[in-house]
């Protein structure tokens, strides 16, 4: 009997995401939410910068649906439509499966992800109503970046919804060259895993103005003079220059915010990205999408007709005239006299709700098996 855990794991292998009928049946509308997937490490600030965004939301008299996907936030500082906790206990998850904390998480959100079709069917409902969908993810990142129910989760977005990604990194910290090219090598990771448009969105900026990062994605140079003079990246400085170098390229797909959560300062700029990061999903992402979708289907359908095709060759080699009936296996099977020509007519049956016609079949099969 499969336990909870594996039955969740088998449906996450699938990796097929069921819609709900509401999502299938409804007609598109021209208004459509964006969805905004907030990414962020550990102590950038990113609970923070969500309750300010939700505020700024409302305050623009818009209307959000708040998703919090982190089953371990002790509290959360903003209000939020659907709450992960309210479905899945994630410290008796721990006691249950003798899970450490990371591990608790993980299954927690996987457990989640099995009945992720009632969060899209309540969003479906109001989609008309809304602007915008923001999701909250566990600020251990790669939980939920390279997790089978965090890309179950991002794709099924994107497919339904105009997706955008908000990476949150905490400005003070990336002050230091080593940590900022870590944080641009993170970030590039994630876009490419995800081919969604993604910004990047440096908090804290009445702490530290993040003008200097702005200056080093723009002037290669200037990145270098940093490297040199930073005396923390010692034999790394070399890497790290090389790589400042490479990922010229990768910023100018990018595009970049400071923002301060705590005072406010930024959001306007946030919002004005978030808007020219759909219409970059609408004319170069979703094309993309659909093409690979379409792909796939004819693919799968090419598949099916050259399975058909080779089935059909076999059973006319099997059955062309002349040919001889094979009598060696005719001991494990019952033959009840018919016409080997009549119509092959099963009916099939679960043999774990019939046990006692399972046994009787074993018990003929030993017999004949004994002669």
């Amino acid at each position: 009997m499969a336990t909870q855990q594996e039955q969740a794991y088998s449906s996450l292998e699938n990796a097929a995401m069921p819609l709900p009928q509401s999502l299938k049946d409804a007609p598109k509308t021209e208004k459509e939410p964006a969805v905004i997937l907030c990414i962020g490490m550990a102590g950038s600030g990113k609970s923070t910068f969500m309750q300010r965004l939700t505020a700024s939301i409302h305050s623009a008299k818009k209307t959000p649906y708040v998703v919090n996907l982190d089953p371990a936030v002790g509290k959360l500082p903003f209000g939020c439509n659907i709450d992960i906790q309210d479905v899945v206990n994630y410290k008796q998850v721990m006691k249950q499966y003798g899970l450490g904390p990371n591990g608790g998480i993980i299954t927690s959100l996987n457990l989640f992800t099995t009945k992720f079709d009632q969060v899209l069917d309540l969003i479906g409902k109001r989609s008309k109503e809304l602007d915008y969908v923001v999701f909250d993810t566990p600020g251990q990142i790669e939980i939920f970046t390279w997790s089978a129910s965090g890309q179950i989760i991002t794709d099924t977005l994107a497919t339904l919804h105009p997706t955008v990604l908000a990476y949150i990194i905490d400005t003070p910290r990336s002050s230091s060259p080593a940590t900022f090219i870590s944080n641009m090598m993170y970030a590039l990771s994630i876009l490419y895993k995800t081919k969604l448009p993604m910004i990047l969105v440096f908090n804290k900026c009445d702490v530290v103005d993040a003008s200097f990062a702005r200056e080093w994605m723009t002037d290669f140079e200037s990145f270098q003079e940093a490297v040199r003079g930073d005396e923390e990246s010692g034999y790394m400085g070399s890497l790290v220059g090389s790589m400042g170098l490479v990922l010229e390229e990768f910023y100018n797909a990018l595009k970049v915010v400071s923002v301060s959560a705590v005072t406010g300062a930024g959001m306007d700029d946030f919002f004005t990205a978030v808007d020219e990061a759909v219409s970059e999903y609408k004319t170069d992402y979703r094309p993309a999408m659909e093409k690979k979708i379409f792909d796939k289907k004819e693919a799968l359908k090419k598949s099916r007709e050259e399975n058909l095709s080779k089935l059909m060759k076999d059973m006319e080699v099997g059955g062309g005239a002349g040919s001889k009936k094979d009598t060696s296996t005719d001991d494990f099977y019952d033959d009840d006299g018919a016409d080997d020509d009549d119509e092959f007519n099963v009916s099939l049956e679960d043999r774990s709700t019939n046990s006692a016609g399972e046994e009787a079949s074993f018990k003929r099969f030993l017999e004949k098996a004994a002669k």
